[in-house]
């Protein structure tokens, strides 16, 4: 800039030296001098600065645009990434007379002639099409097939010179946003008005064969009323006209505006005759993933998205291996998973199941079935497929309202039948219904060939079997792509009050018109009563007053639905079937081993409720309000109250462990706080007893006890067997706080878990009374950890640390912490490796306790002469001493007599032994006998001798059983 100045300087220097003969002002000629430099410094300045590129710029701005992830995606904790896992659909080419073909099997793909082929190659001229024209590629496919992924995909691609590389310039439309443009505008206008900063571009000028360079896309045709007749749409071929955005997109298919100009169209099956097959240079159809490889390359693709997790990572690789086997297995979630919308809802699904931590927000099951349509369905209406002649209120139906009213009913009637296939005659009765016009006819057209499909496929067993395989009376059936859309939009046909009677329906529409009118219905009862007879001016006062009628009515309705729901969740006949959400963990990953028997006219509906439950929270209904269906504040307030009344009546009687699970879930699902406090008030105890527990089962259970008060106490929680985990732990400490009895048996809780359950017992809000930790691998350490928290806890009375690991060092330290903590009546360290000298010291320090009255022993290290001592010890002292009596359960006997709990203590090893090392109970069953051939040579009495007979007889029963591997089912006693 610098050289440039200097040398327009000295040029203008010597234009304006003065000649010898002129007389010049030194002064005048020295100002002149300067202002005419600072021009020259302004005017290279402005010719030399760079300016940026607006190409540059568009394609920075577009990549921005389009890298910015839904609402739907941002829910799963950032984990999903879309641009970092995109896998592409199979995209086939087809000719003018098969595009209108259907979508081939999903297990029949290799049949199809036609290879693979990508946006980029579609582009590309084709022969007999005009030199000198653009390409105008027509990209078609049914809902959820991938359309709007591909556009955003290539959008993104191209702006990082991916592909597509030939084009300078890229220019995605909306449809649905042109189609809401009243307003006529130029071409180049429309362009900068969504991109200003190509406003003037000259690729866009018209002039010359610059916009060769150029491709327009249009993403979801089907939305706007395109009208290629000319009487109708009027030629154009200045960009700088105004007309309507409809007539510049047909000018530009037409080829008449900017004809060098590229044109990509995405669109639905319904809508491929709305553009002429002149005017289309190709067809593409997007056949979605046709091939399980496919599939598990979109499943590694987002569960592998996690947080870097080494444990995590593990887990996502074992479920897409274990999608990957029920994909391969011809199964009916492959031929959902031919569409990736569904593919997407499978990762949602579990990503929601297994990696639900206290960190993540909050989701629901039903939020994600929600988001799911939302995602597909979001501002969608039912098109008729006619021309821009069709009354446009029509064309403006919520395309979601009207899959609720025909898909919806035909699933709330398979739910109400207990039913999951349909054949293609009930498919007619339901979705068809009784159509009458000529515009329920298009709009019935238009949804069959766009959304159904999407919804219901054939059934695997009839889609394994060709047409002509199948018999005369055998008839094809449909099922649910995912079972449990079947129940989400039975659900939501029910909260929407699709199924009214006509007469409920038709009171409805009369309440409403006398609601609207108002005063105006007063005032003609007003005139009219003067004139007519009295009995007849009764009528109409009924009418005047017919909204109060119909609000109870209404009310009335409200409450059957809420008795529904409850009657739901308690079905006799679903009690014994696993709680929901392993439901649809198993419906996903499949069922591997001994396939469970179960009939069709058997089938669980357990989700059904809970669905319903989840459409009544706020978020969930503001979402189908985007969809064009409403729930009324009302009837909420209406379904809860009654909803409430019924559930706390079922809760009355005792529950099944995944009937209690499944309440918690659909509490949970409810998201309402003060709906779940009023219902748990009525509840005093949570029996899980063997539920599979997980990250998600247990954040749910956190999740709902703290909708209770700080002063509301469980008398009892019970999750023995249920596959605990150190992380598990965490997630329920909340929950623990509002319990009295803790059952914690059978789990694999170690260590580092007493540390946590330390400082549960020594938090002043938990009042944690009972403990049961058997059989889990505490050792030592875990319970010197555990015993720390003695000397600040009163309020613990019993203990067991049955199985544990324990040995002679954490029974000291037993021994030595027992006297800091003065509320503690029953101990059970029995089945560990303690030996003489540690019992004998524990059961010292329990004699000095003021309160501990039970020791139980058995099954440990002990010798004969060990337990005749600990029995001893047990006994109260003489004078001097303690004269307390502490029961020592060692043996089946005590001394010289029959122990008072030998059969509790029998009852346990039958109902343990299956879980414990055989050779050492048998060691120990070896002793009793032993224990009780000693005591009963010391008696005299017969009736004693016959007792320790029978007392002999069952531990040598025991003993038979166990060697056997038969045990006898427990009778009921704790351990």
């Amino acid at each position: 800039r610098s050289v440039a100045c200097a040398h327009s300087t000295r040029k203008w220097q010597s234009v304006l030296k003065p000649s010898v003969h002129m007389k010049v002002n030194p002064v005048r000629q020295c100002a002149g001098l300067k202002q005419m430099m600072e021009s020259l410094l302004k005017t290279a300045e402005k010719r030399y600065v760079c300016t940026p590129d607006p190409l540059e710029i568009h394609k920075r701005r577009l990549f921005l645009w389009f890298s910015h992830l839904p609402q739907e995606e941002k829910q799963f904790g950032g984990y999903f990434r879309p641009e970092t896992m995109h896998v592409d659909p199979l995209i086939l080419e087809r000719k003018t007379e098969e595009k209108a073909g259907h979508i081939c099997s999903p297990f029949h793909t290799h049949s199809d002639p036609s290879p693979a082929v990508n946006i980029e190659h579609l582009l590309e001229p084709v022969e007999g099409w005009s030199e000198g024209r653009g390409m105008n590629l027509l990209l078609y496919g049914a809902v959820g097939t991938g359309k709007s992924t591909v556009v955003r995909k290539l959008v993104l691609d191209w702006c990082q010179g991916q592909t597509l590389t030939h084009f300078k310039l890229l220019l995605p439309f909306s449809c649905e946003d042109l189609s809401k443009l009243t307003k006529a505008t130029s071409l180049r206008d429309l362009v900068s008005r969504k991109y200003l900063h190509l406003k003037k571009h000259p690729l866009l000028s018209g002039e010359g064969d610059q916009a060769k360079d150029v491709l327009f896309l249009f993403n979801g045709m089907e939305k706007m009323r395109l009208d290629f007749r000319i009487g109708s749409t009027e030629l154009c071929s200045d960009p700088n006209e105004p007309l309507a955005p409809s007539i510049l997109v047909v000018n530009l298919l037409r080829k008449y505006l900017l004809p060098e100009a590229s044109v990509l169209v995405t669109t639905r099956l319904s809508a491929l005759d709305r553009i002429p097959e002149k005017y289309v240079s190709r067809y593409a159809q997007i056949c979605g993933f046709n091939d399980p490889d496919r599939q598990r390359a979109y499943f590694a693709g987002r569960l592998l998205q996690q947080s870097g997790k080494s444990t995590r990572d593990q887990e996502a690789q074992s479920l897409i291996e274990l999608l990957y086997l029920n994909l391969q297995r011809e199964s009916q979630l492959a031929t959902a998973c031919f569409l990736p919308s569904y593919c997407w809802l499978t990762c949602a699904t579990l990503h929601f199941l297994h990696f639900t931590d206290a960190n993540a927000p909050i989701r629901t099951l039903t939020g994600i079935y929600t988001s799911f349509l939302r995602l597909n369905f979001g501002g969608e209406v039912l098109g008729t497929g006619a021309e821009a002649s069709m009354p446009s209120l029509d064309y403006q139906n919520s395309l979601m309202l009207y899959v609720v009213r025909t898909v919806g009913k035909l699933a709330f009637d398979g739910v109400t039948y207990r039913r999951t296939s349909f054949s293609e005659e009930e498919l007619e009765q339901w979705i068809g219904g009784k159509t009458k016009t000529d515009e329920e006819l298009r709009q019935l057209a238009v949804f069959r060939t766009d959304v159904l499909d999407f919804f219901l496929t054939p059934c695997v067993e009839s889609s394994k079997r060709f047409p002509e395989e199948l018999s005369e009376t055998d008839q094809r059936r449909y099922v649910f792509a995912v079972p449990a859309m079947q129940e989400y939009l039975a659900a939501l046909y029910v909260v929407l009050g699709e199924n009214k009677s006509a007469l409920e329906k038709l009171s409805k529409q009369v309440s409403v018109a006398i609601g609207q009118a108002g005063e105006d219905v007063g005032a003609i009862v007003g005139i009219l009563s003067k004139f007519i007879p009295l009995r007849i001016f009764a009528v109409f006062n009924l009418l005047k007053f017919f909204p109060k009628i119909y609000d109870k009515f209404s009310s009335h309705n409200k409450g059957s639905i809420a008795k529904t729901m409850a009657s739901e969740m308690f079905r006799t006949e679903d009690s014994h079937n696993e709680d929901v959400l392993d439901q649809v963990e198993q419906s996903l990953l499949g069922v591997h081993g001994p396939q469970p028997q179960q009939t069709t006219e058997g089938q669980a509906f357990e989700l059904y409720p809970i669905f319903m439950g989840g459409l009544l929270h706020y978020g969930n209904r503001m979402l189908l309000q985007q969809l064009g269906c409403t729930i009324q504040s009302a009837t909420v307030v209406q379904i809860t109250r009654a909803l409430r009344k019924y559930l706390v009546r079922e809760l009355s009687k005792p529950q099944p462990p995944e009937e209690v699970m499944d309440l918690l879930v659909l509490l949970y699902e409810f998201q309402n706080p003060r709906l779940t406090a009023e219902v748990l008030a009525s509840i005093r105890s949570i029996r899980l007893s063997n539920i599979r527990m997980t990250s998600l089962k247990c954040f749910v259970l956190s999740s709902v006890l703290s909708c209770t008060p700080p002063s509301y106490q469980l008398q009892e929680m019970d999750l023995s067997s249920c596959m605990l985990t150190h992380d598990m732990m965490q997630m329920l400490m909340p929950a623990f706080r509002h319990t009295r009895n803790l059952n914690l048996q059978f789990n694999s809780l170690g260590p580092e878990s007493c540390i946590l359950l330390r400082d549960l017992l020594v938090d002043p809000k938990s009042s944690i009374k009972s403990l049961q930790l058997c059989d889990n691998p505490l050792l030592d350490s875990g319970a010197l950890s555990l015993l720390e928290a003695l000397p600040e806890n009163q309020s613990l009375t019993h203990l067991s640390l049955m199985h544990t690991g324990l040995g002679d060092r954490g029974a000291l330290g037993l021994a030595e912490k027992l006297q800091s903590h003065v509320g503690l009546q029953d101990l059970n360290v029995a089945y560990n490796n303690i030996g003489d000298n540690a019992a004998l010291a524990l059961v010292d320090a329990c004699r000095e306790h003021p309160s501990i009255h039970t020791v139980h022993l058995y099954l440990n290290q002990l010798s004969d002469v060990g337990k005749q001592s600990l029995y001893v010890r047990g006994v109260p002292r003489g004078p001097g001493g303690s004269d307390r009596r502490v029961r020592v359960l060692a043996s089946v006997t005590e001394g010289s007599d029959i122990s008072e709990d030998w059969h509790p203590i029998l009852d346990v090893i039958r109902e343990n032994a299956s879980s414990w090392d055989r050779q050492r109970v048998q060691q120990q069953l070896q002793a009793f006998l032993r224990d009780l051939e000693w005591g009963r040579q010391q008696q005299q009495s017969i009736w004693k001798r016959l007792h320790f007979r029978r007392v002999e007889k069952g531990v040598r029963q025991t003993l038979r059983m166990l060697e056997k591997d038969s045990l006898f089912p427990s009778n009921g006693f704790s351990k």
